[in-house]
């Protein structure tokens, strides 16, 4: 059986051995919820960058621009960071520039493992049917906040474990905590998603039907997966 591990912020991605395994990265408020929202309203490509210096050149060469620092859209691009704005018909076969606090980040920090695929409760049970078919053991690589822990990610890294038992046994106690709060809260996981301190966060910019949204589960099929400096869906 192979194992699922669970990195709870990228400030500890260096503990973990990612060659040969497949590495999920998370940032439901709300970098891979939009990420996974845009290609499944028909974006092309998504292009996540460290900085915004990078997105604003990738916008000059034609890309769209989004992204924020804080929870704010970043002054100068296109958009923000809402999966409501990935829906916009007018994004369909473009490609997407993209620059956030957390999420970008943690993707550009998961290159040492086998594929990257990007995790959302919106897309839950397609990476569950996908990573059960390729028999690797897999990290899900949380975002935090600015290198803390947050909930929402450890629930879905929870969520996924829990999705995964028949494949994949837990692996570390990060794992467990993880596979532990979502056993607790899966009756109203978005009571406790919003109590979460980022979810209080971003309350004071009248995001709320962001946050409902990010913690739909299922919605979507499509699965983003990087390479070569961009996301595409698996085909």
């Amino acid at each position: 059986m192979n194992v699922i591990e669970v990195c709870l912020t990228p400030e500890l991605i260096h503990q973990y051995t990612l060659q040969g395994k497949i590495a999920v990265v998370v940032d439901i408020f709300r970098a891979t919820s939009c990420m996974v929202t845009g290609m499944a309203h028909g974006v092309k490509s998504i292009h996540p960058v460290a900085s915004v210096e990078e997105c604003l050149a990738l916008g000059q060469q034609g890309m769209v621009t989004a992204g924020e620092r804080g929870g704010i859209k970043v002054d100068g691009f296109t958009i923000g960071n809402s999966p409501f704005e990935y829906m916009q018909e007018e994004f369909k076969g473009q490609s997407i520039a993209v620059s956030t606090t957390n999420g970008t980040k943690t993707i550009l920090a998961s290159t040492d493992a086998d594929e990257i695929l990007i995790g959302a409760f919106l897309n839950l049970q397609a990476l569950v049917d996908y990573i059960t078919t390729q028999r690797k053991d897999v990290v899900v690589h949380c975002a935090g906040w600015k290198g803390t822990v947050n909930i929402e990610d450890t629930l879905f890294a929870g969520a996924l474990a829990s999705a995964l038992a028949d494949s994949h046994t837990l692996s570390g106690d990060a794992a467990l905590l993880a596979f532990e709060l979502y056993e607790a809260n899966q009756s109203d996981l978005l009571k406790i998603a919003r109590a979460s301190s980022h979810a209080q966060r971003l309350s004071g910019f009248g995001v709320e039907k962001d946050i409902e949204f990010c913690m739909d589960q299922s919605l979507y099929t499509a699965i983003p997966t990087y390479n070569n400096g961009c996301l595409k869906v698996i085909s």
